[in-house]
């Protein structure tokens, strides 16, 4: 078998554990030009592993898990392989398409924030939301425009609020499990349960509000390859947001708000008629 055999299976890999955590996800990447895909699972992937260290290995260490994960990666980018297929499909996107090794390093960062941190002050939080959401989106957005400088400088501030905007509502969404299984609070300024109240919950769903603004007027100037893929996510993500909105602190606390499967093909459908309507790159 050659190298090239390994690399694809090591992307089918990257595919198979992206679409084994999110469908929502999945299916906007899926509806990108083949040839957008890959590299996008490749990211997900990278991303999801690093994750569940922090966020599920409760039962072994996770700092020594997280290092070992951290030392593989830098590896794996510097030679150009890597024996953990996640990180040599992840290695192959980083260098193919030079990915700014700041926003890994960010990236990382986070996870390693994720480690000691229950609850942020507004510098640390702006940190965390940066590193953990934001470099993810610039990581994409590297493929997306293949090189083109120009382009990356025109968006990259939209793509930054559209991986804010994302997390922030995963952060609502998830309030019941963060506290309960992870010990966390994802509010600006919280350092406490009793303090979560629908006053920090309003006031972090207006950040949000402004966010998903300023990404949509990056989404509209995306590449056609890739348009229909990040809005259908990006209509998703608004979906889940106006649920959320509904819905109190207490209520929040008591339940996890969901998209149903047959709701979220209908979101990829309706994005298919109204990208069309978008203006196009």
């Amino acid at each position: 078998m050659t190298l090239g055999h390994y690399t694809k299976t090591s992307y089918k890999l990257s595919k198979k554990l992206t679409t084994a955590y999110s469908t929502s996800f999945s299916w906007g990447i899926k509806v990108f030009k083949p040839e957008y895909r890959d590299p996008i699972f490749a990211i997900y992937g990278f991303v999801r592993i690093a994750d569940e260290i922090v966020d599920t290995f409760h039962s072994h260490d996770k700092e020594q898990l997280l290092n070992k994960f951290i030392d593989d990666t830098w590896e794996a980018i510097n030679i150009g392989i890597s024996t953990n297929p996640v990180l040599h499909s992840f290695q192959k996107v980083v260098n193919e398409y030079k990915i700014d090794r700041k926003l890994i390093s960010a990236f990382l960062e986070s996870m390693e924030m994720d480690l000691t941190g229950s609850s942020y002050n507004r510098e640390n939080y702006d940190k965390y939301i940066y590193g953990s959401a934001e470099v993810v989106g610039l990581m994409c957005l590297k493929v997306f425009v293949d090189g083109d400088e120009k382009k990356y400088k025109e968006l990259e501030h939209s793509a930054r609020m559209l991986g804010a905007a994302f997390q922030k509502v995963n952060f609502l969404r998830d309030i019941q499990s963060d506290i309960n299984d992870r010990g966390r609070i994802y509010l600006p300024g919280v350092h406490h349960i009793d303090y979560i109240d629908d006053h920090n919950k309003a006031m972090l769903e207006k950040e949000v509000e402004a966010e998903f603004k300023e990404a949509f007027h990056g989404i509209i100037h995306l590449p056609i390859a890739v348009k229909l893929g990040v809005y259908s996510a990006y209509l998703y993500y608004l979906m889940l947001f106006k649920k959320i909105k509904r819905l109190n602190v207490e209520q929040l606390k008591r339940k996890r708000v969901r998209i149903s499967n047959l709701y979220k093909f209908y979101l990829l459908i309706k994005s298919y008629f109204e990208v069309k309507v978008l203006k196009t790159t």
